[in-house]
């Protein structure tokens, strides 16, 4: 054989294995993800998605591919990012909060969506009923709003002369007229007053904090959004920098050095919708997966941020904390 013919052979076997391996990666199923935020600050509900996936037998890359799409805040991209992944043919759709899982049922009605929302999902047409959700999503329904009230009381046990609260809400997010009407019944309920204050952006999270020494708020509610779950660690460093006493949504604020949460492990959440995207790509219909509901809601409470703001966290707040920062 010639060198020629032989240097040829070799670099055809050389490059046959990469080809077979793009060819198998082409024929696995694909998951479309879909979220209204950016990917580093929801790094950790990722990371609980894959072992979702991992515990119903689906590993990425090697027997399922999952393509992303990020709108990064901007809710306006999800309808073409929702288009996208059905122009690709995606296997299911997983759809994280209820502008993407709104978007991803406006782009398609044969496509699997699994969803994790905190959204009216009746009102709103995503599935037809709990039990059995009909036509092709289903997911997680997680409680977001009805735990208002909670949230304030937590705020009045720390502050107890609480009277007026400031509301960091995300403005952009087309839930936030029910977000809105849901804190404001809240606080009327417990003769608080609120004070509305919009953060859309991160310019508008620095001068929201900026203006509230204008009217001296006793405490900070801070809404539950994606946005405002990405911009985390902004938020809880104002709160410091202006000794404001808050309540957050998520336990990552608190794990930032927020001072309380209250509200349903989104870890869990997207666990539970890896595994249900698992269960499609076995064959499972959306239609007769019945909407779990995430009925486990966790207080956590951060002493260290309570020292500092000169706070006396109430013994029963402690005993009926899931979990403590010391």
């Amino acid at each position: 054989m010639r060198r020629r013919d032989l240097v040829t052979l070799i670099g055809a076997a050389a490059v046959a294995p990469a080809r077979i391996a793009r060819a198998q990666q082409a024929q696995l199923p694909v998951i479309g993800f879909l979220h209204s935020g950016s990917p580093g600050p929801f790094a950790k509900v990722v990371a609980a998605f894959r072992e979702g996936l991992r515990q119903a037998g689906y590993v990425s890359g090697q027997n399922v591919r999952v393509d992303f799409r990020w709108a990064e805040g901007n809710y306006e991209l999800l309808p073409e990012l929702a288009l996208d992944l059905v122009r690709r043919d995606v296997s299911v759709i997983v759809a994280g909060g209820g502008s993407p899982a709104l978007a991803a049922k406006n782009a398609t009605r044969t496509i699997p969506i699994v969803f994790i929302s905190g959204g009216d999902l009746l009102g709103s047409g995503l599935v037809a009923g709990f039990e059995r959700p009909g036509g092709n999503a289903t997911g997680i329904n997680i409680v977001t709003t009805a735990l208002n009230e909670k949230r304030l009381r937590l705020l009045h046990e720390l502050v107890p002369n609480t009277t007026l609260v400031a509301a960091l809400v995300n403005t952009s997010n087309p839930n936030s007229a029910n977000q809105l009407a849901d804190i404001q019944q809240a606080a009327r309920s417990l003769g608080q007053a609120i004070h509305i204050t919009k953060a859309t952006s991160e310019r508008e999270i620095d001068s929201a904090f900026a203006s509230f020494p204008d009217f001296r708020p006793d405490g900070l509610f801070v809404a539950g959004d994606p946005f405002l779950y990405g911009r985390r660690n902004q938020i809880v460093r104002l709160a410091g920098r202006y000794e404001l006493p808050a309540v957050y949504t998520q336990r990552d604020f608190v794990l930032a050095g927020g001072l309380v949460s209250y509200g349903t492990s989104l870890a869990n959440a997207y666990r539970e919708a890896g595994i249900y995207a698992g269960r499609i790509l076995d064959g499972a219909a959306p239609a007769e997966l019945p909407i779990i509901q995430s009925a486990t809601h966790e207080l956590v409470i951060n002493l260290k941020a309570a020292r500092a703001l000169g706070l006396r966290v109430p013994p029963n707040l402690l005993a009926e904390a899931d979990e403590v920062v010391e």
